[in-house]
């Protein structure tokens, strides 16, 4: 699987939650209870094999793993690759246990501020690291999940057998026709709805 592949309509698919990033830097300081860490290292440590095999049997049209860039910025080299813009839910993106309380403390990866220049790609008014969806986006993954498109037809199902198998895989938004220029990802709540009856994969 590529970064470039993805088609108008693919589906946004993540296998793993966020928040890697923030939650180490308050475990650092001291600040992370103990089932949060456990939590996040058993996150961590989960491999992507399985994940991979599965998205491949549901026909993903591009892939990528989510690490120090941030979901934003890998997911911005996947439309970058593509020549496609993209719509993501923010109700819909997972994040771990702490993680966003963790941004409201003002807390972040040191290798967060590198990845400010990714929130350019959202337009205005969500661009301030106040916005706990924008921090989200940014903070940098150690073992990340993988982000990759599915056809709409198969979303449903890839999903529900990812998380069959032990991962928490949400679908979180679905790939546009670029408009012009860099490549663009609108926020829209509410913008994943109930899809098709799942194909069977073949």
């Amino acid at each position: 699987m590529r970064k470039g592949g993805l088609r108008p309509g693919d589906r946004l698919i993540l296998t793993k939650p966020l928040g890697t990033g923030v939650i180490l830097a308050a475990d650092m300081r001291g600040l992370a209870p103990a089932p949060i860490i456990e939590n996040a290292i058993a996150t961590m440590v989960q491999s992507a094999g399985p994940a991979a095999g599965c998205l491949l049997t549901y026909r993903a049209t591009a892939c990528t793993d989510v690490t120090g860039f941030g979901l934003l910025g890998h997911l911005l080299e996947m439309l970058r690759a593509s020549d496609m813009d993209a719509v993501l839910d923010p109700d819909a993106i997972p994040a771990l246990d702490g993680a966003v309380s963790f941004f409201g403390r003002g807390i972040a990866s040191s290798l967060h501020a590198d990845n400010i220049a990714a929130l350019s790609a959202l337009g205005t008014g969500h661009t301030s690291l106040a916005d706990p969806t924008a921090a989200l986006l940014i903070d940098p993954q150690t073992a990340g999940g993988l982000l990759a498109g599915v056809p709409a037809d198969r979303a449903a199902a890839c999903v529900a057998e990812l998380r069959e198998l032990g991962y928490r895989a949400a679908e979180i938004g679905f790939v546009t026709h670029a408009a012009n220029g860099e490549p663009r990802v609108h926020l829209e709540q509410g913008a994943i709805r109930p899809l098709p009856e799942p194909a069977v994969a073949s």
